[in-house]
């Protein structure tokens, strides 16, 4: 799975019936999604010092969290998604957290759509307390096993996305792994989402002009996201 990860077509596919399912014509609404996490951690003082984002893509979140972080790094499996998230002024590894050198710490790290993708999610959480500051915080995103639109679409929701997730998780599920990692304080934080109209559609099977199905629509209960202290170092 991590050679396709690091395939330009895992971000630029075109799957799904929509021609614009790649992360250049997301980018608006992944974004807009970014933008609203964001203030959603300043509210909870969640902010400052360093931040680390693992899987980050093309840097979107990285280049919304300038004025919310004096420091920025990344880590990316992809070399040309790295390649385009260093444009955005942070430090970006190609890898995973094994990468970043054991010494150095964050204030956040932050981990959106990576869980369900993770064969050993208490290895992985623990790992990224060992990167964490004492007193800082790690936020997990996911897809939301107990959401609304996943009992609404059943076996067409979207996030049965095989081979790549391997891991589903509701709130219960996602704060337990959190707690189990050694992570106090462990609270829900909202995440509302916005995707391509067109995008949308393409998962009913639908089309939609060009110009309609690049306008981004906030679509409720699909990401569940948590947040914890790490206390010990």
């Amino acid at each position: 799975m991590q050679k396709a990860y690091r395939q330009w077509s895992y971000y630029e596919g075109g799957t799904s019936g929509y021609a614009d399912t790649g992360y250049t014509a997301q980018e608006s609404a992944l974004r807009a999604t970014f933008k609203r996490l964001l203030a959603n951690l300043a509210r909870r003082g969640l902010t400052g010092g360093d931040l680390l984002e693992i899987g980050c893509g093309y840097g979107y979140l990285l280049d919304e969290a300038r004025m919310f972080f004096d420091g920025r790094v990344g880590t990316e499996f992809s070399p040309e998604a790295a390649d385009i998230a260093r444009t955005t002024g942070a430090d970006v590894f190609i890898g995973g957290i094994e990468h970043i050198a054991p010494e150095r710490k964050f204030d956040c790290i932050v981990a959106t759509q990576v869980i369900e993708h993770v064969y050993e999610p208490l290895s992985f959480v623990k790992g990224l307390a060992g990167h964490t500051k004492r007193g800082g915080h790690i936020v997990i995103a996911t897809p939301d096993m107990g959401g609304v639109l996943r009992r609404v679409m059943g076996r067409r929701w979207p996030s049965f996305k095989t081979p790549e997730h391997v891991l589903y998780f509701d709130f219960r599920r996602l704060s337990a792994l959190l707690q189990r990692a050694g992570l106090t304080n462990v609270r829900r934080l909202p995440h509302p989402h916005a995707f391509p109209l067109g995008l949308i559609a393409a998962k009913f099977g639908l089309t939609m002009p060009p110009l309609l199905a690049r306008f981004s629509v906030w679509v409720p209960a699909t990401t569940v996201a948590a947040y914890g202290r790490v206390t010990n170092e």
